[in-house]
């Protein structure tokens, strides 16, 4: 895992206890909030950008 990135909760995840935090960049990598020392998901930008497109349709 990268210790050196940025991570952020999305703004329309307010207090809510399920969420997820995303670190952007040429890859961007994915955890979660309540568990951020177990696994992290990194896919290309590009990728990510592709799924949220289809999600916000």
């Amino acid at each position: 895992m990268t210790s050196e990135i940025t991570w952020h909760k999305s703004s329309y995840s307010a207090n809510g206890a399920n969420c997820v935090e995303v670190a952007e960049g040429p890859t961007t990598h994915i955890r979660d909030t309540q568990h951020r020392g177990l696994a992290e998901l990194s896919v290309p930008a590009s990728e990510w950008t592709a799924l949220l497109s289809v999600l916000s349709r």
